[in-house]
Order: structure tokens, then sequence, then C-alpha cells
């Protein structure tokens, strides 16, 4: 079947590999659109692991339902990438995403679990979810990007009033400040780079004010905004920079959400967050009933996620479609992959 892999540092190949057979305890899957995440950048970023195929966003149509006779072929289903032991201390409390074992066989993650840039394939039975008529195709590949921001606003705890700031513009930035303001945020503003994604955070309406990070004096002009400091900053690039300035724009006693990932070590200014008495909160991935609300919330167009779609492209693309998405000045946050284009 074909399919995408890194070759090597921001290098992809378009290539064949052996096709995705059927399995008892696993669903096989025809991939009919998948996502472009964030961590599927840092991977192409270093190129490692190389042979990967990633793709752990998708929707797609049950080929043989694996043992799950609530399945039927023909069915439309997306999943929870992840692979959790399901015995663990973690795993009973339902909090699958603490399990030692979640990323070890991931969907897309893992070179032992090849993921939906291409043509088919297989997931664990139990983490299956079957998609609604009223949800498109689209929409259906962008559920775990959503329940990722959905996950990290539930942690974040925001109050009605609150003043929240977002710092990074990407797809998780942007669901994130949607969330905000569904909380009851009454001011969300969003830091960014990239001018571009700056002013579509806006224009979508996610965001009332954007601040150019790179502007001098910036620091000071967010603090005089602000009135001393954010309420909530939710960070969602993970690199020093950004997690430095989570924690000089939140206001004493505030709350850091860490929902970026970096693949490296980065520096942060303790002093700061240890004086002001700062709380920082991580955020990884969803509990399964988040990933469900999340897929509930679009059915019934309570969040519009197709807003944020810039493209659909084959796989032979997905090479374009990366350096485009961090090229640092196109307005591009969200493409999806079609396998089969």
């Amino acid at each position: 079947m074909k399919c995408v892999k890194i070759k090597g540092v921001k290098e992809f190949e378009v290539t064949t590999t052996e096709d995705v057979t059927k399995k008892e305890g696993e669903v096989l899957v025809k991939v009919i659109k998948a996502g472009i995440c964030g961590s599927d950048i840092h991977y192409w970023d270093v190129g490692e692991p190389k042979g990967l195929i990633m793709g752990h966003e998708f929707s797609g149509v049950v080929l043989d339902n694996g043992g799950r006779e609530d399945l039927q072929v023909g069915d439309r289903v997306t999943a929870l990438p992840i692979s959790p032991c399901g015995h663990c201390e973690a795993c009973e409390s339902g909090n699958f995403q603490y399990c030692l074992k979640t990323w070890d066989n991931a969907v897309g993650l893992a070179l032992t679990n090849s993921g939906a840039y291409a043509e088919k394939l297989r997931v664990r039975a139990d983490l299956v979810i079957k998609i609604p008529d009223r949800v498109t195709d689209e929409e259906g590949a962008m559920v775990e990007p959503t329940a990722v921001a959905l996950h990290a606003i539930h942690l974040a705890d925001i109050k009605v009033g609150n003043k929240v700031l977002v710092v990074g513009g990407g797809i998780i930035g942007l669901l994130c400040a949607e969330f905000a303001k569904m909380e009851g945020a009454n001011y969300v503003a969003m830091t960014e780079t990239n001018k571009a994604r700056g002013n579509k955070a806006v224009e979508l309406g996610v965001a009332d004010e954007w601040f150019d990070a790179l502007e001098e004096n910036i620091t000071n002009k967010i603090m005089e905004k602000s009135n001393g400091g954010f309420d909530i900053v939710i960070d969602c690039s993970g690199n020093s920079a950004a997690v430095s300035s989570a924690i000089m724009y939140t206001k004493v006693g505030g709350k850091v959400m860490l929902v970026g990932v970096s693949l490296a070590p980065i520096t942060i200014p303790t002093a700061i967050a240890v004086t002001h008495e700062l709380q920082l909160q991580g955020a990884i991935a969803y509990t399964v009933p988040e990933f469900k609300k999340a897929l509930e919330l679009i059915a019934e167009k309570k969040i519009d996620v197709l807003k944020f779609l810039d493209d659909i492209v084959p796989l032979e693309k997905v090479q374009e479609s990366f350096e485009r998405l961090t090229s640092g000045h196109d307005s591009a946050v969200k493409i999806i992959v079609d396998p089969h284009l």
C-alpha cells in the first residue's frame, strides 16, 4: 500500500509498504482523512524514528471489526491512538494518559504501529469510536486535537471573568482559546511570532487580541494590557522562549498550563515561578470521556472545527504541507491528508 515515511531530518518519502491485514482484537481501517499534528512536526524536524509512518488523527471506514461485534464493515470510525496497558493504577482510575505503556505502541507514533499517512491502519478494537452521520470525515479527523485542547482546558479550571493568554497559534492553541471563551473567560489573548497566524486567531473570533512575540518591549505591553498578568496562561509551543514568556505573563498566584511539548531540554525562569507562587500544570492527551465529549461537541455543532481547516492534500504533498506549517509566515494551522487523492 502507498504511504509516507520519515526519511531523514525534515524529509519524507512517498513509498509503498506491506499491506496492513486484519488481526483479531484490532480493527482494520481504510483511512479516509488524517490530520497533521504538531507532534508529527517534532518527529519530522529531527528526522526520527526513520521509517515511521505517522498520522494519529484520523477518520476511516471499518474493513474488519477485529471481533468487536458492535462494529460493522463500512462503519465510519475514529479512535484514541494510544496504547494503555489497561490494568495499572493509572488505567484503573480512567487516566490512560498516565499509563507508562500509553505511547509504546501508539498509532502513528511508534514504529510498531503504523499510522494514518497510509491507505490503511489497524487500531485496538477497544479504542475505536463510531462517527455519527452528522459528523463529516474531516471533522472526524479533528476529534483527537479537539480532545487534547479540551483536556487542557479542564485542567486549567477557567473561571467566568478570567483573563487568559494562549502562547502559540497552532491548531491546539486556537482550540484552547476557543474553549477558554466557552468556559467564560472575558478576555482571551494570544502571542505569536507568525503575524498571519496571529491575525487569523482574531479573524476567526477565538482571540480578542494578539501580540507579536518578537516585538520590542512586548513584555511591558502585555503586562500593562493585562493589568499585571493573566489569570491563566496556556503554552502551546513548548520551546524555552515560549514557556519562559508564559511564566512571565502570569499574574502572581496564577496558573501556567504546559501543553506544548519539546523533545529537548529547555530552560525557564524558575525564580519568577517560585517568587510569584505560580502553579505549573502539565497536560497530555485526554481521557476516554473527554475524547467522546470532543466528538459530541463537534456533532452538536457546539464547536466548529472546520473553520480551522486550511487544505486537504494527497500523500504526495505531505512534505510540502509540513514545510508550509513550519514556514513562520503562512497562516495555515490545520492541513488534512487524504491517502486516496
